[in-house]
């Protein structure tokens, strides 16, 4: 049922049975009654029709809570049929106004059994009694009204602190969102300047050797080809991940780790040293970040050292943290291979967040990249 509709069946209700206690409270007060020789102070049909407009005027308690309640305050004075509509006026405008208003306009209403009381020459029933009906009868209608707003102002601003939380929760998860697809990006594009260097380093041998065997031609066109299609895979998984990070939840796509190296190494024709505790080994975390070392350190050296022999060395204890070192020799020309010249920038700034430190730089007639990382993430 539409809410307009249940507000609607509620307020006719609410009219419909104050209306009815009112007849109730008509018949059993003062109202058209007097002793034999006396004149009642105020005709039932009066007080009967008093009763039906302040029950009628509660069609409007939602708009105009105050509005109502004072207007029925000097109609208690003069009717007691008006009391089950005092106490609806009450009540909603302690739940919709709260204690300020509500309490000084209930002690109006009880205190008008005074003036009613006054006005009845010969009353039927002590003031005390009437006192005791209109007061019990207000009373719990502003304690009830009080309540009900109190809790309705609790149940509000939960609703809106769990919609507020909901919403720092979607940004926060957008936000995370966002974080990952930078990362995954800046992944792939290591990766990417990996394979495309080993494809011009390659290429630029077939042009140059062109004595070189059928079967050197084969080995250096199938790592060629090997590495534009891995080029091409990367390409549209960066792509991706631009596009929708969902592609790339967590453990979706393998990340490298230490025990990669050697193939990295050997897939780029250079020398490479191991010197690690035998059954022990870094985090995966510090693993990986070796890893995009060392990746870098060969891709520069292909890029601005092509056809000499890099050599790639790691060591490292638990106690002393893991030590990384790629060189290279001067002496060849650089390579006609483009770099964004970022690479290092980025790199370094991987080691530093995760505790290490790194430093390149020309070592006589060699260029030198190493790196110092601790044994497990997050180390000093």
């Amino acid at each position: 049922m539409p809410r307009s509709r249940r507000r609607l069946l509620a307020d006719a209700a609410g009219v419909a049975g104050c209306l009815a206690i009112g007849a109730l409270l008509l018949r059993t007060g003062d109202a058209g009654w007097a002793r034999p020789g006396s004149e009642p102070a105020l005709s039932w049909p009066v007080d009967a029709a008093v009763g039906t407009v302040g029950s009628l005027l509660l069609w409007y308690r939602r708009r105009h809570p105050l509005l109502v309640a004072l207007l029925l305050v000097p109609a208690g004075a003069v009717a007691g049929s008006v009391t089950p509509a005092l106490a609806v006026s009450v009540f909603a405008l302690a739940v919709r106004c709260g204690a300020g208003p509500a309490v000084p306009v209930a002690a109006a209403d009880i205190g008008s059994v005074l003036v009613y009381f006054a006005l009845q020459p010969d009353p039927r029933h002590p003031l005390a009694v009437d006192l005791v009906v209109r007061g019990g009868i207000v009373a719990g209608a502003l304690g009830w009204g009080l309540f009900a707003g109190a809790q309705g102002r609790l149940v509000a601003s939960l609703r809106e602190r769990a919609a507020r939380l909901e919403s720092e929760q979607r940004l926060r998860v957008e936000q995370a969102r966002l974080t990952e697809r930078t990362r995954i990006a800046r992944e792939m594009h290591d990766v990417l300047a990996h394979r495309l260097s080993l494809v011009s380093l390659h290429a630029g041998a077939l042009e140059l050797r062109t004595d070189a065997s059928p079967e050197e031609v084969s080995s250096a066109a199938g790592v060629i080809r090997t590495n534009a299609h891995e080029a091409l895979s990367e390409l549209r998984a960066v792509i991706g991940v631009l596009r929708d990070t969902s592609a790339f939840r967590d453990g979706e796509r393998p990340q490298p780790t230490l025990a990669d190296i050697r193939g990295l190494v050997a897939a780029a024709g250079a020398g490479y040293e191991s010197a690690l505790p035998e059954g022990e080994r870094p985090d995966v975390t510090v693993g990986r970040t070796v890893y995009r070392i060392v990746q870098e350190g060969l891709t520069n050296a292909r890029k601005h050292a092509a056809g000499t022999a890099a050599k790639v060395h790691v060591w490292g204890t638990p106690a002393d943290g893991v030590r990384v070192e790629v060189t290279n020799p001067l002496s060849a020309p650089a390579s006609s291979v483009p770099g964004s010249g970022t690479g290092l920038i980025g790199l370094a700034e991987r080691v530093e967040l995760a505790g290490g430190r790194l430093a390149h730089g020309v070592a006589g007639v060699e260029f030198r990249l190493t790196a110092w990382l601790p044994w497990a993430s997050g180390g000093g």
